[in-house]
């Protein structure tokens, strides 16, 4: 295995705080009876529709919260906020409740949704304590990650792990135990990205030469998939896109091409099946991809084994890993804009 240079720039120093956001985090949403003031709040009207917003890794990390709501027997639409603040407003009433997830709070999309909503009750999530989504929201649900440099990743995690416990309150679950399988998670990404070095240096084997990436899956790993695409670009400057196994039938696949890695996230037990499926399809191919979950046999790739809460944290890890591994063969400093700024504040 060759040995590959990291650029240890602010994005790497973010990377490694993920264990202490969610440790952060999560002791945030464990103080001064949120469960139960969070619960009553749910529970004081009978929503007609749940409308889920945000931009960017934002909006793909709703897709489990989406899923657990529709589980639930709630009937959520999930929209990108440059879309409903233009188009889907009307939907906007006073049985309709809005979750918006934003890191800054303040973006240009975020806003105008505040000033355009006049009827939904909102709840805020947002790593801004003194921003306006968090201030104007009818509840507001801060992580905890601090200052961040660029790419989305110690906010995002911090994100999740925030819409999870949101899951989990709205579901009627027991807070004891949720928290209890909550608290498990930053030492799991501690144990992971201890050993960010060896996964590092066997990425770049991996990628060495390749010039498109593929992340898909299916159910929980959308979120995943969704901000893998996302991140690699803003990182990299590197082709990626994100989407669904199922998608990636419907027209990829004839993308097919040496230079070309498939990145398949195993998910959920109900459609393993349907993603190793088609990994054995592309390796019949002779295409490059491999598996992402708790059973894969490269390193880099095994995720921590843990409650399918936690799945949509511990997926976004060998993402960040790709990101370091892909600036390092091109020595350039993983997650440093030279273009794009971290708060969008134009339409």
């Amino acid at each position: 295995m060759d040995q590959i240079t990291v650029k240890q720039g602010a994005y790497f120093q973010d990377l490694l705080f993920q264990p202490q956001a969610i440790e952060k985090t999560l002791d945030w949403l464990g103080r001064e009876n949120r469960w139960s003031k969070t619960s009553d709040f749910f529970k004081s009207c009978v929503w007609r529709r749940i409308i889920l917003t945000g931009m960017g890794s934002s909006f793909h990390a709703l897709h489990p919260l989406n899923l657990s709501l529709i589980a639930a027997g709630h009937a959520p639409v999930m929209m990108e906020t440059s879309e409903l603040i233009h188009y889907g407003m009307s939907l906007c009433d006073e049985e309709t409740l809005i979750v918006a997830v934003s890191q800054s709070g303040q973006s240009a999309e975020i806003l105008r949704l505040l000033e355009e909503n006049k009827r939904s009750k909102l709840i805020g999530v947002t790593n801004t304590e003194d921003g306006p989504l968090a201030t104007r929201a009818d509840l507001a649900l801060i992580t905890q990650a601090g200052n961040e440099f660029s790419v989305s990743c110690k906010t995002y995690v911090a994100g999740i792990l925030a819409l999870q416990w949101l899951a989990a309150v709205i579901g009627g679950a027991e807070e004891a135990v949720c928290m209890e399988t909550f608290a498990t998670a930053a030492g799991s990404t501690k144990a992971y990205l201890e050993s960010w070095r060896t996964h590092c240096n066997a990425l770049a084997d991996m990628l060495r030469g390749m010039n498109h990436l593929f992340f898909v899956g299916r159910g929980y790993s959308l979120a995943a998939v969704g901000t893998g695409g996302l991140i690699t670009k803003e990182a990299d400057h590197f082709h990626a896109e994100g989407m669904s196994s199922a998608a990636f039938r419907h027209g990829p696949m004839e993308m097919l091409q040496p230079d070309m890695f498939t990145v398949v996230f195993s998910g959920a037990p109900q459609t393993l099946s349907l993603n190793r499926r088609l990994i054995n399809e592309l390796k019949k191919r002779g295409a490059a991809c491999a598996e992402v979950g708790p059973a894969a046999d490269f390193a880099p790739f095994r995720l921590p084994d843990g409650d399918r809460m936690l799945q949509p944290i511990f997926e976004i890890l060998p993402v960040e890993m790709i990101t370091l591994a892909l600036a390092a063969l091109t020595n350039r400093e993983a997650g440093f804009f030279e273009f794009a700024t971290k708060i969008t504040a134009t339409e």
